[in-house]
């Protein structure tokens, strides 16, 4: 992701760098952050609309979860899904933080902690978690892309222990073979032309089902193109996409995490367990949603 100065940004929108920064100040431009006292705008923001044109009532969740991610609402149907996501995803990789400590995080940008010990990398990983999600819900509508994948996996993994690693590639493919399950995923030198070939295969598809999704989410964990950090960025990119085509999405909690598992291994011999799981999971989500009076 490369980013605008406020001046550059001015320039772009045609606007003063006075509205530049009350827009970010105010919210109004996701992924803005500041540096210091300078605001660093992505280069692909686009200028908020004027605050005074009428007022449209969302109508998709992707709708809700933009408008409550811009203006930072609390308490609502975003807030919930930064947390839920964040914590049950993380937590299926082996991290140490419970959800109480994911939402302090969340919610107060600091971690506090009595007799007890956190690992580094697991409170990196849960504020990267939640630049990602801010992600996938600003782009949504956007194509699946080699380039959007690599920087979900960038975003997740930026600042750990394994970005130290000089053989470890944020951001980018694997170059060392690893398993998943014990079993063997695309060698490094084949990662790039089979993920070519399940997108082209993907984006060929006329009509994305949630079938669809569950069987690219398989592919992807199958070839797992990164060192590490695949199960979180397939799951990432399994809710961007349930966004884009309008399908409820979903989050895969604990009690779930078994039959997620058993479901990814048996897609090829038997749909019925991933697709039951990931269904089940799509009924609590709109349970979440039938509560915040959002329809789907």
């Amino acid at each position: 992701m490369r980013y605008l100065s406020v001046a550059d940004t001015a320039k772009k929108w045609g606007v003063s760098e006075r509205s530049v920064r009350n827009y970010c100040a105010n919210g109004r431009v996701p992924g803005a952050f500041l540096t210091g006292k300078t605001w660093n705008v992505p280069d692909d923001a686009v200028k908020p609309a004027r605050i005074n044109q009428k007022y449209k009532e969302p109508e998709t969740v992707l709708e809700v979860l933009k408008e409550e991610m811009n203006h930072k609402v609390s308490g609502g149907l975003y807030h919930r899904t930064q947390i839920d996501l964040t914590y049950n995803s993380n937590h299926m990789e082996g991290s140490r933080l419970t959800h109480d400590q994911t939402r302090y995080i969340f919610e107060t940008n600091t971690i506090g902690v009595e007799n007890g010990v956190l690992h580094v990398d697991d409170i990196i990983e849960t504020s990267n978690h939640f630049r990602c999600i801010d992600l996938i819900i600003g782009k949504a509508d956007a194509k699946l892309t080699e380039k959007l994948i690599k920087e979900l996996h960038s975003i997740l993994k930026t600042g750990t222990s394994d970005a130290k690693m000089p053989w470890f590639a944020v951001g980018d493919y694997k170059r060392r073979p690893n398993e998943v399950a014990g079993k063997d995923t695309a060698l490094p030198e084949n990662v790039g032309h089979e993920m070519k070939k399940m997108l082209d295969a993907y984006h060929s598809l006329e009509e994305v089902t949630l079938e669809d999704i569950l069987d690219f989410h398989v592919n992807f964990e199958n070839i797992h193109p990164f060192q590490d950090g695949n199960g979180r960025v397939g799951r990432l990119i399994m809710f961007k996409e349930c966004l884009k085509h309008n399908i409820v999405p979903f989050i895969i909690e604990d009690d779930l995490k078994m039959f997620y598992y058993r479901g990814l291994s048996e897609w090829e011999r038997e749909r019925g367990y991933l697709r039951d799981t990931c269904l089940t999971a799509q009924d609590k989500y709109k349970s979440i949603l039938d509560y915040f009076r959002i329809k789907y």
